[in-house]
């Protein structure tokens, strides 16, 4: 019998999915170890109460037919693509939703999730700026040109931020295909000034552009049987739900670059010289990196400049999306790896400038072999024909590629910190292919699900690269610190990406250390080991919740650990905002910047000496470790961290340190009139809501401000909002039009005639120095230079 589940049901299963409800909160017992019951959404057809997907489970999927053009001199992507949209649930859809991520780097389309933000004490010229009321277009965001059917008939749609809903011609039901085109075009941003996933990296060295190509097309939302349609808006942190499709995908670049992306080449004959081509084949078989695109080859290619076009075919099957990186500056190696459990031989391949030569030939496309290897064991055999690392500053992951940093000094001399920092994001963002491109949670709901999972596994797979290898996250002393922090600084696990303040501890940190408590001191090894195993097999290629999570790991293992979730992963108030207070003060702009002299120490070995549990039982199973059995691996650091490379500890040097510059005759002058307003405010209603601001000034012009109610999100009792005006302010009224229904207006207005203003309030401003690129010197000696070793 197929159960059906109302709306309301649903509504109210996630909303109390991440409350830790008391069964007895007046009491000392009855909580901590009572079942977690209604936390838990109820099992139904669709997700069965064992954790497995249910007898009625379905999934869409989504075809994608992309062409793409590279447009290296006005750096702007345009594409055109054809989309199949299969529904296999039982519903009728009127519609559909996709994802225009791209949207979250316009000024004017974007989600508009905002932080409280307070007048600094010092600030940079490239953050101080009038504030645009309304904010001015910065012509960044997907451009849409064409919305049709497969006959070309143009098709409704509405872009709301960053979602795009297309209404369909008639009701699409079960069993049944929709298709259609969309043609599209952005501006690619410049990723390391402006952040983000995607976009360019300009070498000024060379004059050469590193492109990564992310988020890039309109992509389906997914349409489950536990939400419906996943159209969360995207904000730059909560990561994706998406849909697993087939992809064919043609790619036009300037004839010069090099392209790695998602899936098997299928033209490499065509756009790769004879040599390199022989030299791919080579390494299809080959037990070590075999260089396709050399060094020398990529060096000339960064002088040349080709304005010829070459367009590379790429084909993907089962991926739940798609990304390529493009330039010329590359060099591309790889090797063979053969997956025992399904005998699967995988292309390893790594892609990264002359910058990264020095590490990456040598490490990289070990790393990503040695991930997956390890991976497979732990979850399912590694299903696809590609793995490859690209090396772009930066660390993200797609289904059969990613983005992660390790360069170089200029002299080829590297920190230890570079090397293992580097090995670690290859191994995490290699490892993403399985959490959660393969196992594919909701990323935009539940982090953890991706991070966290995928986290314990990098660790896992760290302990069997080296024996010695510093991890960050997953040991249990490792976590003590976050858990000291006071309670006003900690959500549970089970939050939010957008709510969560403490990211990085609670999303990565805090479930990877607490899934390999579960399995060294809980559960043990070999209990753990099958039932994760087994979550992995019943949810490949499939959409997991907490709860199939939570269910499989008791289900499989036969112990009960509601106590272990409750406590490890999981409390009508009206409108009532008042403006409280509002702060004044100019910019110093004659601040003269302070550089310290530092005093440091030669680094001692990043390895912890401790012998935790984890190395300890590795070492009594006579595992085989990575570094041990491959000279090639071994350098300055694997001798350091041994005895073998001696260096005076005690040894002082001194180096001098300063973030800022002084400003500028220009900047002086640009920002003179300048005044900044800290307004404060307090809910003492209780209920958030957004904040309506209209603004008077001197001169008789008024403008208006609507602040969306997720501002209060880190903090729902007071926020702090400021703005830079280069006229005098004269008064502020909220919610002038009274549309939140505030329940007391006498606290809703601010006017400068009836305050104390304090002009004499400064802050300092100086000019930011530009930022060493991640893992770059910041002017201190690494171990290798002060040893006079490169190797």
């Amino acid at each position: 019998m197929k159960i059906k589940i109302s709306a309301l049901a649903l509504s109210l299963s996630v909303t109390l999915f991440a409350q830790n409800i008391q069964n007895n909160p007046g009491s000392n017992h009855g909580n901590k170890f009572e079942q977690l019951g209604t936390i838990l959404p109820t099992p139904n057809y669709y997700r069965a109460a064992s954790g497995a997907p249910g007898q009625g489970y379905w999934q869409n999927q989504a075809d994608y037919d992309i062409s793409a053009y590279l447009d290296e001199e006005n750096r702007n992507l345009r594409g055109s693509q054809t989309v199949t949209y299969t529904n296999n649930s039982p519903d009728n859809l009127d519609y559909i939703w996709l994802q225009l991520d791209e949207n979250q780097q316009s000024t004017v389309k974007n989600a508009n999730y905002q932080f409280s933000s307070t007048i600094p004490k010092t600030t940079t010229t490239e953050k101080l700026n009038v504030s645009n009321l309304p904010e001015k277009d910065n012509h960044y965001g997907v451009n849409l040109t064409k919305v049709t059917d497969a006959a070309g008939k143009n098709l409704n749609y509405v872009v709301n931020k960053t979602m795009m809903r297309i209404d369909l011609p008639k009701v699409l039901k079960k069993g049944e295909k929709f298709t259609f085109k969309i043609d599209w075009n952005y501006n690619i941003p410049n990723r390391i000034a402006m952040g983000g996933r995607g976009g360019y990296e300009f070498f000024p060295e060379d004059g050469n552009d590193l492109y990564t190509i992310t988020q890039w097309f309109p992509r389906l939302c997914v349409y489950s049987d536990h939400q419906g349609w996943q159209n969360h808006q995207f904000t730059g942190r909560g990561e994706f739900a998406l849909v697993f499709g087939n992809y064919k995908v043609n790619i036009n670049v300037p004839a010069d670059h090099v392209v790695g992306a998602t899936g098997e080449g299928k033209n490499f004959d065509k756009v790769l010289t004879s040599a390199q081509y022989s030299r791919y084949q080579q390494a299809k078989t080959a037990k070590e990196p075999i260089e396709i695109v050399t060094l020398e080859e990529a060096k000339k290619a960064e002088k040349s400049k080709s304005k010829e076009r070459k367009t590379w075919i790429f084909e993907a099957k089962d991926v739940r999306d798609f990304a390529w990186t493009s330039s010329r500056k590359f060099v591309w190696d790889g090797m063979n790896v053969n997956i025992p459990e399904n005998n699967n031989n995988v292309m390893a391949m790594s892609l990264y400038g002359k910058e990264a030569y020095g590490l990456y030939r040598k490490y990289s496309t070990k790393a990503v072999a040695h991930t997956i290897k390890t991976y497979s064991e732990f979850t399912i055999p590694y299903p696809y024909p590609v793995a490859q690392s690209v090396e772009a500053a930066n660390g993200m992951e797609y289904p059969m590629i990613c983005f992660n940093y390790g360069r170089t000094e200029k002299d080829g001399t590297y920190s230890e910190a570079t090397k293992n920092g580097m090995i670690g994001v290859i191994i995490h963002e290699v490892g993403h292919n399985f959490f959660p491109m393969i196992i594919n949670s909701d990323e935009r709901q539940w982090s953890w699900m991706d991070e966290g999972l995928n986290t314990f596994v990098q660790f896992l797979t760290e302990s069997k690269w080296d024996n010695k290898f510093p991890s960050r996250r997953g040991p249990a002393d490792k976590i003590v610190d976050y858990m000291k922090l006071p309670k006003d600084q900690l959500e549970p696990i089970m939050s939010n990406s957008e709510n969560i303040a403490q990211f990085g501890p609670n999303a990565y940190a805090k479930p990877a250390t607490g899934l390999n408590i579960l399995r060294e001191t809980i559960m043990g090894r070999d209990l753990f080991d099958q039932a994760f195993k087994t979550y992995a097999k019943r949810w490949a290629f499939r959409h997991p919740e907490p709860a199939d999570f939570f269910r499989t790991m008791e289900d499989a293992s036969g112990e009960d650990l509601d106590w272990f979730w409750r406590g490890w992963f999981f409390g009508t108030d009206p409108v009532d905002i008042a403006l409280s207070k509002v702060t004044t003060a100019k910019p110093q702009l004659d601040a003269q910047p302070k550089s310290k002299e530092i005093t440091y120490k030669i680094d001692p070995p990043a390895e912890d000496d401790f012998n935790d549990i984890s190395k300890t039982r590795e070492r009594d199973a006579k595992t085989k470790f990575a570094v041990d059995q491959d000279k090639d691996l071994q350098d300055f650091y694997y001798r350091y961290a041994r005895g073998q490379e001696k260096l005076d500890q005690n040894k002082n040097y001194t180096t001098n340190e300063s973030d800022f510059e002084a400003l500028s005759k220009e900047d002086k002058n640009r920002l003179k009139n300048l005044t900044a307003y800290q307004l404060d405010f307090e809910n003492k209603g209780g209920l958030v809501m957004p904040i309506i601001l209209e603004f008077t000034f001197e001169d008789g012009s008024k403008l208006t401000d609507n602040i969306p109610a997720q501002i209060w999100r880190h903090n729902e009792q007071k926020v702090s909002k400021t703005y830079y005006f280069d006229k005098v302010l004269k008064s502020v009224q909220l919610d002038p039009l009274k549309q939140t229904a505030d329940i007391d207006t006498s606290n809703n207005f601010w006017s400068a005639s009836g305050s104390a203003l304090n002009l004499d309030n400064k802050f300092e401003v100086f000019k930011q120095k530009q930022a060493a690129i991640r893992g770059a010197s910041n002017g201190r000696l690494n171990p290798m230079q002060a040893a006079g070793k490169k190797n």
